[in-house]
C-alpha cells in the first residue's frame, strides 16, 4: 500500500522524493543545513550542539527549566531527519540483549547491557558517564553464533513494524526539504562493540574468517534495510558512527580498514546509489569519529568518497580550520574546544575568533562542541559562547 503512494508521484515532481524540494518551498532550518554540506562560501552558519553532559549542573547554576534549549541557546530547528533502526554506538540487534544487574560492587554495579556487553558503571548513574567495558559478547564462532548473529536478522518483522508510519513522516520532511539521512553503526564501531578494541586486534590474526563473518552481516543487515527505506524515500546522507580514532590516530592499521571494513562500505554505498529514486541526488557520506582524524581522511576520502566528517576532538590534535585548509572539499562539523568553553569568556573569545569567522567564508562549516559539553563549562560561560555564534547565524 505505501509503495504505491511512492510510485504513483508523477517524475518530475519536486516532492523531495523523486526530486529535491525546491528553494522557495524549504524550512529556513532546511536551507542552511542544505548550504553547510554544499559548502557555499559565506552561508549563515547552522546552528546546533553535539550533546551535553552538564544538564543538572546547569540547572543548579540556574537554567530556565521551562524553556527549550532550542529557544534558550538559539539553535535552528531540525534541517534533517534520520530514518534510524541500523544502530549507532551499539549494533541494530533485534531482540537487544536483557539488560540486567550482574554484579552489585558496593557504590559500582557490573551491568549487561543492550550489547550484551558487561559494563562496570556507578550505582543508578548509568548514564552520562563512561563506564569501564569488562567483558564483550563475541569471543569466537561460537559465541557469534549462539549469541549475536541471530539478533542481526534483517528479517526480523520487528525492524518493520511502524515501517508505513515511519516512511510517512520522512516523506512529509522531505517535502519541506529537509536531508534525509540513514545513520548507521560502522564497522570499526560496530566491531569494537561485538569484542572490545583489544579483541578486534588479536581477531584479526586469529580469526579474521570471523572478522569477516561479522562484517558481512553487518553489510547484509544495512542493505536489505536501507533498500526497504528506499522504497519511500531518497537518502541524502549516509552517516557512519566510526570512532576508529584516538589521539595519535586509528585504533587499527590502514590496511586492516581496506581488508575488512571498506570493502563492505563500497558495496553498500554502490547499492544504495543504484536504488535512489531521485537518480540525481548528490549522496553526502559522512564519517563520525572521536580522536585525530587526519590519517584516516584521505583513505575514507579515495575509497568511499567521504564528503563530510565530524566532530574533530580538539585535544586530540584537530584542527578545523587547518583541516578546511587542507580538504577544501569536505564539509566539517565540530573542532570547538570543550576545555576552552569551561576557561571564561576570554578564551572563549579567542577561540571564536580563531575559528568561526575563516570557516563561514570557507563554507561548509557547522560550529559545535568537539563531543558533549562537559559538566565544568558554566551556564553563564556557554551562553557567552552561544551569543558569540549566533553573530555568524544570519
Amino acid at each position: 500500500m505505501t509503495n504505491r503512494v511512492v510510485t504513483t508521484q508523477a517524475a518530475g515532481c519536486a516532492d523531495g522524493v523523486y526530486h529535491v524540494a525546491p528553494r522557495d518551498k524549504m524550512t529556513p532550518a532546511a536551507r542552511k543545513l542544505r548550504d553547510a554540506y554544499a559548502r557555499v562560501p559565506g552561508a549563515p552558519l547552522y546552528q546546533k550542539e553535539f550533546g551535553y553532559y552538564c544538564l543538572e549542573r546547569w540547572a543548579q547554576q540556574g537554567m530556565p527549566q521551562d524553556v527549550p534549549r532550542e529557544q534558550l541557546f538559539g539553535f535552528d530547528p531540525p534541517g534533517n531527519h534520520g530514518l534510524g533502526q541500523l544502530g549507532w554506538c551499539e549494533a541494530a540487534f533485534h531482540p537487544a540483549f536483557d539488560v540486567k544487574i550482574v554484579e552489585d560492587r558496593g557504590q559500582h554495579e557490573v551491568v549487561q547491557d543492550v550489547a550484551g556487553r558487561k559494563v562496570l558503571c556507578f550505582k543508578g548513574r548509568r548514564s552520562g558517564f563512561m563506564p569501564e567495558y569488562l567483558d564483550h559478547p563475541v569471543k569466537d564462532d561460537r559465541t557469534w553464533d549462539q549469541d549475536v548473529a541471530w539478533r542481526l536478522d534483517p528479517a526480523a518483522p520487528t525492524r518493520y513494524a511502524d515501517l508505513d508510519v515511519r516512511m510517512a513522516k520522512a516523506r512529509g520532511f522531505a517535502a519541506q526539504g529537509r536531508m534525509i539521512a540513514q545513520g548507521l553503526i560502522g564497522g570499526y564501531m560496530y566491531l569494537r562493540s561485538l569484542m572490545g578494541p583489544e579483541g578486534v586486534l588479536y581477531m584479526v590474526y586469529d580469526n579474521p574468517g570471523l572478522i569477516h563473518k561479522c562484517m558481512q552481516t553487518w553489510f547484509n543487515l544495512a542493505d536489505v534495510v536501507l533498500a526497504r527505506h528506499q522504497q519511500h524515500v531518497t537518502i541524502d546522507e549516509i552517516f557512519f558512527a566510526e570512532d576508529i580514532c584516538y589521539n595519535h590516530g586509528p585504533l587499527i592499521s590502514p590496511a586492516m580498514m581496506q581488508e575488512f571494513l571498506l570493502p563492505c562500505y563500497q558495496q553498500l554505498i554502490q547499492n544504495l546509489k543504484g536504488r535512489q529514486l531521485d537518480r540525481n541526488r548528490h549522496l553526502y557520506v559522512q564519517i563520525d569519529t572521536d580522536g585525530f582524524a587526519d590519517p584516516v581522511i584521505p583513505l575514507y576520502h579515495a575509497s568511499i568518497g567521504m564528503d563530510v566528517m565530524s566532530p574533530f576532538e580538539v585535544a586530540a590534535g584537530c584542527d578545523v580550520v587547518r583541516a578546511g585548509r587542507e580538504f577544501p572539499d569536505l564539509a566539517l562539523f565540530g573542532g570547538i574546544d570543550k576545555r576552552l568553553l569551561a576557561k571564561g569568556p576570554d578564551a572563549i573569545d579567542r577561540m571564536v575568533d580563531a575559528i568561526i569567522p575563516a570557516m563561514r567564508r570557507r563554507g561548509g562549516y557547522i560550529p559545535t562542541c568537539d563531543h558533549g559539553v562537559p559538566e565544568e563549562v558554566k551556564y553563564e560561560d556557554y551562553l557567552h559562547y552561544r551569543k558569540r555564534c549566533l553573530e555568524f547565524a544570519q
